[in-house]
């Protein structure tokens, strides 16, 4: 249900604290019952029993260090020596499980983090969240989440939950001991604990939100940057050095002023945590000090109050202790459970358009065949294409015309799969067998081998095949910017004009030989000789063609036109296509 915009600060804020912590424990249970269980489970009850040890011989250190200073009060040097072998006993141990116990925690950390990372990365491309996210208003900068947050939410988790775990122990254990020096010793102790925590939240609640803000705000910085990068060229031409700086400059003043507001609110803060630290050492000696100059307790009692106050103090104040680090790990913690919700969301949305769409599959054809196929947009706001029909043979071509916004690339994102379908039939042979040539192609990091691999890299190809594909494509001149070798790393994204690339993309195509390809301004980049050359292979290999594009050269490669209007309409004109240079002349 929505929150509306009346409802006060106090209930938000419990929504908001209930729904993250519903996201953690969703999390939390999914990574303690995946396969990387048994190795969790392992570690966590290793930390539990280091914790717990840990807490032990910081008891016996307790009383090890009260004999010791007795004895020095009382010049008794031999319990003196024999309180200094215990005191430093206790020492040596506490190190060895300290030791092994950042070693468990840090094990634990690293195994959630990479199960943790996988998980959202093979969601992240199921269903091709990743390119619906592109249009979400819920979250920004997936790549961060999923990289920086991750990181952030295991190790902070983690170290958190320890804390308190450590905490509940060490509560247990130094409420015996401050209850045998004195009960008024502590009832102070809970009673300022309590209060002091109470206060602590009131002041710095809003920590959370801008800390949220911050990661969104640096996140932006970033892309920012990347976008520079990736548009170096573009920007270049068009001399847009000064838009690009004006721009960066305003991100970064936006991160700016965020971390302007955290200090401010961190130094309201720190004006009461730090008063709070200094007035807790004072009460136990106001509390013991009268005790010890009446004679009731020995003067180690002192020192032991003082340790034993200190550690119950420390156990019950954890939030006002570590409040900015907590509000910046739940503003983390947030984020990554919005991603994990939204894509949940995805997976329930495919079933259900799965389930209720009017839209029939069929992937067992040979043929693509729309029978009264309706084209909307992802959210069904709009109808682009209606009623579109057409029967397409392998080794036969059909080209998609238009003004702009017809929906001619629409009709191909949704026999892809990439949109929902609205009402008709779709018949196709399965995506293993088809192929989508996009205007702007992906150059995958690596080599020239990997860019015609690319997507299937186990596949073998030969140098040979590479030799001749390329000269298909005319693209031999290539091998000299690589010195012949073909498995050379380079940036081939700034190497290849565009033109280049989309060849690269046809050369991908004879490699793999699909049963259909289909050609979104494929040739936009390129010139007539090249294109005409192009599409006779293509019609030559006995492939299956759709083409989405403006030129009327285009027209003469196909068998027929599919024209689309602004209202949803079309109207289909048979073509007459050229021979191919491998095919016999006509009769």
């Amino acid at each position: 249900m929505p929150q509306s915009k009346d409802d006060p600060p106090a209930t938000k804020s419990s929504e908001t604290f209930g729904k993250t912590r519903r996201q953690f424990w969703r999390i939390l249970k999914a990574f303690f019952t995946s396969e990387r269980r048994g190795k969790a489970r392992f570690f966590t009850g290793l930390l539990l029993a280091l914790s717990l040890a840990s807490v032990g011989v910081t008891v016996l250190t307790s009383y090890a260090g009260r004999d010791f200073m007795t004895a020095i009060e009382k010049k008794n040097s031999v319990a003196y020596w024999g309180a200094m072998g215990r005191y430093v006993g206790s020492f040596m141990l506490a190190m060895m499980i300290d030791v092994y116990y950042r070693w468990a925690e840090q094990r634990l950390s690293l195994l959630w983090r990479e199960w943790m990372a996988q998980h959202l990365i093979k969601r992240y491309f199921n269903n091709r969240a990743y390119y619906r996210l592109r249009g979400s208003d819920n979250i920004d900068n997936p790549d961060q989440r999923i990289s920086e947050d991750v990181r952030n939410f295991t190790a902070d988790s983690l170290s958190y939950a320890l804390m308190v775990v450590s905490s509940i122990m060490t509560l247990c254990a130094f409420l015996g001991v401050l209850w045998a020096i004195s009960g008024t010793l502590l009832t102070v102790a809970v009673v300022y604990a309590v209060t002091g925590t109470g206060l602590c939240i009131l002041i710095g609640r809003r920590l959370v939100r801008f800390h949220y803000d911050r990661y969104q705000k640096e996140a932006d910085v970033r892309s920012g940057l990347v976008r520079v990068r990736d548009n170096a060229e573009s920007i270049a031409f068009y001399r847009g050095e000064k838009r690009e700086h004006l721009d960066l400059v305003r991100r970064l003043a936006s991160v700016v002023g965020n971390m302007r507001t955290i200090i401010t609110w961190n130094r309201k803060l720190g004006f009461f945590r730090n008063s709070y630290s200094y007035i807790a050492l004072l009460l136990p000696i106001l509390i013991v000090a009268p005790l010890f100059m009446n004679g009731k307790i020995q003067f180690g009692v002192v020192t032991q109050s003082l340790d034993a106050f200190a550690q119950v103090l420390g156990a019950m104040t954890l939030i006002t202790s570590n409040f900015e680090g907590l509000s910046s790990y739940l503003a983390g913690m947030q984020r990554l459970g919005s991603l994990w919700d939204e894509l949940d969301d995805f997976d329930a949305e495919e079933q259900r358009i799965a389930s209720e769409s009017p839209q029939q599959l069929e992937e067992d054809g040979r043929r693509v065949k729309l029978d009264k196929l309706t084209v909307r947009t992802p959210d069904g706001s709009q109808t682009l294409v209606k009623e579109l029909s057409f029967e397409l043979e392998p080794s036969h071509g059909l080209i998609i015309m238009g003004a702009s916004g017809t929906g001619k690339s629409s009709v191909l994102r949704t026999v892809a799969g990439l949109w929902p379908g609205g009402s008709g039939v779709l018949q196709r042979p399965p995506l293993r067998d088809l192929m989508f040539l996009p205007q702007r192609p992906y150059m995958v990091p690596g080599s020239l081998r990997d860019q015609l691999l690319y997507p299937f890299p186990d596949r073998g190809l030969t140098d040979q095949m590479i030799h001749d594909v390329l000269g298909i494509v005319n693209l031999a001149d290539v091998l000299d910017r690589v010195s012949g070798d073909l498995d050379r790393t380079i940036d081939w994204t700034n190497v290849l004009s565009l033109g280049e690339q989309q060849r690269v993309a046809f050369a991908r195509l004879f490699v793999r030989r699909p049963k259909f390809v289909f050609l979104d301004e494929a040739t936009s980049a390129l010139d007539e000789e090249n294109q005409t050359m192009l599409y006779q292979e293509v019609r030559a290999s006995g492939i299956g063609f759709i083409s989405v594009g403006h030129r009327t050269t285009l027209l003469p490669f196909h068998d027929r036109m599919v024209r689309l209007d602004r209202s949803g309409s079309w109207e289909m004109k048979v073509q007459t296509p050229h021979p191919s240079p491998n095919s016999s002349p006509p009769a």
